[in-house]
């Protein structure tokens, strides 16, 4: 009876440290060049421990808005990449395609429709719009570009923020915190590149406290 009891207790223990594992895992995988790109399987993982349900119409929205607005960050870092084949846009600009692919495995997972679109056409005519500027101002210089990609990061932690406030989901939340994370890290990679070349940046749509905490961090 004890040899059960023990058993039970060790096969239960054993559970509840996989659970541990799979909502604690670190879902996104950061270089030293502050690139975060996610880790789908330990998404997967994570995912796979929490419960799911009928969306609100603001959590369908803000899922297909997320989905096109990270597609918006990858598809016009590799638009400036072509331009000025700087590394930074190269290796930003794959790791929102990881970013963008999150946000899909929620919309699969709610049996939402994935938008399928080409590079640099959106459904969103918002998201149209911001993408048609944004990739003419940073073929303008170099300096512009850059610029550009830290206003994409700006925007994108902005929304994160105002999508995470729309929804108590802990799936949802997952997904949008961790991208908020590294939408700050691109932020700061951003702002590196332009201290190197001796240019300084002040936030565009951030407050400066906001800016400065991110900076900091």
């Amino acid at each position: 009876m004890m040899k059960m009891l023990i058993l039970s207790f060790s096969l239960l223990l054993i559970s509840a440290m996989n659970t541990v594992y799979a909502s604690d895992q670190d879902l996104m995988v950061v270089d030293e060049n502050q690139t975060t790109a996610v880790n789908e399987t330990a998404l997967s993982l994570a995912l796979a421990g929490e419960a799911s349900g009928a969306l609100t119409f603001q959590e369908e929205e803000g899922l297909l808005f997320m989905a096109e607005e990270e597609k918006l960050a990858g598809d016009v870092y590799s638009s400036l990449n072509e331009v000025w084949n700087l590394r930074v846009f190269d290796n930003i600009g794959r790791a929102e395609q990881t970013h963008q692919a999150a946000v899909e495995t929620l919309l699969e997972r709610y049996s939402l429709a994935v938008p399928a679109k080409p590079a640099g056409e959106f459904s969103n005519e918002t998201l149209q719009s911001l993408y048609n500027d944004l990739v003419s101002r940073g073929e303008a210089s170099l300096e512009e570009a850059l610029r550009v990609g830290a206003a994409i990061e700006e925007i994108d932690i902005l929304d994160l923020q105002e999508r995470m406030a729309q929804t108590d989901r802990e799936d949802i939340l997952l997904v949008y915190s961790n991208l908020k994370r590294g939408s700050e890290n691109h932020l700061r990679a951003f702002v590196n590149n332009l201290e190197r070349r001796g240019i300084e940046y002040s936030p565009e749509h951030l407050s400066q406290e906001e800016y400065d905490e991110i900076i900091s961090g």
